[in-house]
């Protein structure tokens, strides 16, 4: 019989140790150790890494060209992904439970089913007649598109050989589980050893893989951390499953960039892309109320106009109360006592709450100038014109300092209907001039609020 031991992983980075420590040594993360048994014996070399053999290849010789990128006919998913799926690459995708994972891949397959590309979905979570009952959503489904209920992976791998399919989907990776590695499915060594397996597939056949994986309550991908540096492209998919959008991430991608979004609205035939994201986070914003102003931020390329809300009252209590949903807390703190300090606005014994409209969150710092002026609103209550924007990011002396992509910011303004756009005057002064938009270039933080009625 195997002997077995008992080793310690660290869930974050994957480091190995004989006994359970409080504090990984490697990435310093507390309390991130499980236990898991483990065999001794070793595993055979699987059939596909024994055909592949190191070659030393010149780099000159290396032929590449965009054109072998797989379109996905999902416009924002080919935006996050820099322009559509690498062949050979391995992509994770990760978010909450009942988020939109499984139903973006599968109209992923349904769109490459379409260019009649063969497809290969491997399901260890659903029956084919779940699967089915999901696909009648979408619509109807070319020859092209293959299903399989497996979770060895094994077994995959000698399908994968066999059939040569040029799109793997593995639904999820938590189930999927190596003969020879004696740990459950889903623990910390099943994850590593199985994502491992799936790339060397990828590589040495070409085949493009998406693996969807589960997230903790922190909202990363359960497993080890070392799972996200494995593969080529990390997706996270964001958003409250009970609003109507949601927003597709790259943390990672060695094939684009990743400061790219795509935006997608949850329907009941599936997921519909928002090709106007800024419009959609604007609707029903109220009319001649304090405490509301539009800010801009920018999300690679992408300029997307969002309503900044404030309200600030009086405390009732000895200790006022701050809140903010869908920006960072630390910074609302920051810019009030920017307002305290040099403006001269008693905001010490007043509750604030500050709000991205539509539960979207942003951190850029171009939203600055807009939370500045939705407090001030909200704290005099004297509403914005609310064919106002305003953009830029404030610093502790309560000077307005520049961003970037200032052009694109208030093109995209002018085609909303804004009229006004407020912005840092030095940006101002080497803008062109754009018709149908006024553009009022301030300083200070004291020169944006003399602007409101």
């Amino acid at each position: 019989m195997a002997k077995e031991k008992i080793v310690f992983y660290c869930q974050s980075c994957g480091a190995e140790s004989s006994k359970w420590m409080g504090q990984c040594p490697s990435c310093k993360e507390w309390n991130t150790f499980v236990e898991e048994v483990v065999s001794a014996k070793k595993g055979s070399k699987s059939p596909l890494r024994q055909e592949m053999r190191a070659r030393v290849t010149k780099l000159k010789d290396i032929e590449f060209s965009e054109e072998e990128r797989i379109r996905t006919g999902i416009n924002e998913l080919d935006r996050v992904l820099g322009g559509g799926i690498v062949q050979g690459s391995v992509m994770l995708v990760g978010g909450d439970p009942g988020i939109g994972k499984s139903t973006l891949l599968l109209q992923v397959c349904w769109n490459l089913a379409a260019q009649n590309r063969s497809i290969l979905y491997v399901s260890g979570e659903e029956s084919l007649q779940q699967i089915k009952l999901r696909a009648e959503r979408i619509g109807e489904f070319g020859d092209s598109l293959s299903l399989l209920c497996e979770t060895n992976l094994d077994i995959i791998s000698e399908i994968v050989k066999k059939d040569l399919p040029q799109i793997v989907v593995i639904d999820s990776i938590q189930t999927m589980y190596n003969e020879s590695v004696a740990s459950a499915p889903g623990s910390v060594s099943q994850v590593r050893e199985s994502t491992g397996i799936l790339l060397q597939m990828a590589k040495g056949l070409g085949t493009a893989v998406f693996v969807i994986g589960h997230v903790t309550k922190e909202g990363v991908v359960a497993g080890p951390r070392v799972l996200e540096h494995m593969v080529d492209t990390v997706l996270y998919f964001e958003g409250d499953r009970h609003a109507a959008y949601r927003i597709l991430r790259g943390v990672k991608n060695r094939f684009g960039s990743t400061n790219e979004i795509g935006v997608f609205e949850m329907r009941s035939s599936g997921l519909e892309e928002v090709k106007n994201p800024s419009e959609f986070m604007l609707g029903g914003k109220p009319e001649g109320a304090s405490g509301s102003v539009v800010a801009c931020s920018m999300e690679g390329s992408r300029p997307i106009l969002l309503e900044v809300q404030a309200l600030v009252c009086r405390s009732n209590f000895g200790m006022p109360r701050r809140t903010a949903a869908g920006t960072d807390f630390n910074r609302v703190n920051l810019l009030m006592a920017v307002l305290e300090k040099r403006v001269g606005l008693q905001m010490g014994n007043c509750d604030a709450y500050v709000n991205i409209a539509g539960g979207i969150r942003m951190n850029e710092p171009a939203i600055d100038l807009g939370i500045v002026m939705a407090l001030v609103s909200s704290y005099k209550n004297r509403p914005i014109d609310e064919k106002t924007i305003c953009f830029g990011e404030v610093g502790l002396s309560g000077e307005v300092r520049a961003v970037n992509m200032a052009e694109q910011r208030v093109s995209e303004a002018k085609k909303l209907g804004f009229t006004t756009c407020i912005l840092l005057k030095a940006t101002k002064d080497i803008l062109p001039e754009i018709d149908g938009i006024r553009l009022i270039g301030v300083r200070s933080v004291k020169d944006a609020i003399d602007l409101m009625v």
